[in-house]
């Protein structure tokens, strides 16, 4: 007894691999996660700004973000797949093959940013199929075509910040973030207003702004890594027009199917949205606060989703079959409980947060912070699945494994969630909790589904064969 006490306290014991990954993993996910915050920041900036404009500048901005995020969001999957790629050839020490794969990141976002630059060129088109008001689909358009410049950059800048995650060295990404944030700040304030004898531009020059802001995220931190002594030795656009096929293969292999989960989750959103839209105004702003809420929480349990894929990625590279699946039960226990966190402050702390949002007097605003304090009771629920799924999500990237988790995530959005909240909420009438719960039903099947296959692929009896599952998915 003593002996197995000492072997648990040990540092080399069981106990101890476990605190050290945890650990690992919290210091990986803190900058991760701040970095995700981070951007939130200039969205809330880009909003304030574009308030100051007027309702319909804030109106055409709002189609115009909902349209855009949907390419973006895209195409950052796509190029996200570089991370466990990456993470996989370092833990495996192929470091010739390290400069290959992230060449062929730089490849994939500029193909993947051709046919989406092409459609947001066309947004006023796009708005107009779906009914949208022409004048605002006409700004919303000139706002994009504004921010088109900077989309490719910007997956550029996804691209070199899975590098320095992969390296466990995500600090870099995180400043030249936070400077991003005061940069955007101040070409908002001179672009659109016509500040420092600069034309004012409008909702246009917010647009400018964010490709400009998007432009230095990314030549700042490809300075930092071509600088950088430990870094540099990759030389990262040396022989940029070598085509590596199987390295590119690999990342639309991999990435594609995380694409797809990316649209099928904010499809979710967008979809849950339109039936809240059915139940009337007050309910459809409520929803707004409670999905805020909910993306200001997921950006920390997002971080902790990226550092565990590099942790079981690595590990795996490394032949460390039994690391993974300690990083990857590390991760998603990690994620569990901090989504206790704001799952508890959506229960107790409900009408402080609406508050933030909603002046406390008149009937209309009443109805709304009443909506919103049972959003977020059922969000409170919500929080805690959602926190486990993108854990295990990023457990399962780790090893590659991508379109099994994409199916899940399909069957669970789109063929028990969303429908669930659309029968119980719109066709029985019991409206918006019932869709907000349709969400909550549909993650928790999909995190329990995602857990059980992780389990699968890290069980003991099979630890030996954990690389060759994944691979197999590849093929």
């Amino acid at each position: 007894m003593n002996t197995l006490l000492y072997s648990l306290r040990s540092p080399t014991g069981a106990f101890g691999h476990w605190r050290r990954e945890s650990a690992a993993i919290v210091t990986l996910a803190l900058p991760l996660a701040l970095t995700m915050l981070s951007h939130i920041a200039m969205v809330t900036t880009d909003v304030v700004m574009m308030g100051r404009l007027g309702p319909q500048s804030l109106a055409a901005s709002t189609l115009a973000n909902h349209l855009y995020w949907l390419f973006d969001m895209f195409a950052m999957g796509l190029v996200g797949a570089v991370v466990p790629i990456l993470a996989q050839h370092l833990g495996a020490r192929r470091f010739r093959q390290v400069r290959r794969a992230a060449r062929q990141g730089f490849w994939a976002a500029a193909i993947i940013a051709v046919p989406c630059t092409a459609a947001i060129w066309q947004t006023q088109a796009i708005l107009a199929l779906f009914g949208q008001d022409p004048d605002l689909s006409r700004a919303a358009q000139d706002y994009l075509r504004a921010m088109v410049p900077g989309f490719l950059p910007g997956l550029w800048f996804i691209v070199l910040s899975g590098f320095l995650a992969a390296h466990t060295r995500p600090r870099a990404t995180l400043v030249v973030a936070i400077l991003g944030i005061g940069i955007n700040g101040l070409a908002d304030y001179a672009l659109m207003f016509g500040h420092f004898g600069l034309p004012a531009l409008g909702l246009a020059g917010a647009g400018y702004a964010s490709a400009l802001v998007s432009s230095f995220m990314f030549l700042g931190l490809l300075a930092f890594v071509s600088l950088d002594w430990r870094l540099r030795r990759y030389r990262l656009l040396g022989r940029f027009w070598r085509a590596d096929w199987p390295q590119l293969r690999e990342i639309f292999h991999v990435g594609l199917p995380i694409a797809v989960t990316v649209l099928a989750e904010i499809g979710l959103f967008t979809a849950a949205a339109l039936l809240m839209g059915l139940l009337g105004t007050a309910s459809l702003a409520a929803h707004g606060i409670a999905v805020q809420c909910c993306a200001i929480a997921y950006m920390v349990a997002d971080g902790i989703a990226k550092a565990t894929m590099v942790r079981v990625g690595r590990a795996v590279g490394a032949g460390d079959h039994g690391g993974a699946a300690r990083a990857g039960w590390a991760g998603m226990s990690l994620g569990l409980a901090y989504g206790l966190l704001p799952a508890a402050a959506f229960w107790f702390l409900d009408s402080a947060i609406t508050d933030l949002y909603l002046e406390a007097n008149g009937a209309e605003s009443a109805s709304v912070t009443a909506f919103a304090v049972s959003f977020l009771a059922v969000a409170a629920l919500f929080q805690i699945a959602d926190c486990t799924q993108v854990t295990a999500m990023g457990a399962l990237r780790g090893l590659k494994d991508t379109h099994a988790p994409m199916l899940i995530a399909l069957a669970g959005y789109w063929g028990l969630g969303l429908p669930f909240g659309a029968v119980f909420g719109i066709y029985l009438k019991l409206g918006g909790e019932a869709i907000w719960s349709g969400l909550a039903v549909g993650l928790m099947v999909v995190s329990g589904c995602l857990i059980w296959r992780f389990r699968i692929l890290s069980n003991s009896r099979r630890a030996g064969k954990m690389a060759e599952i994944a691979a197999s998915a590849l093929k």
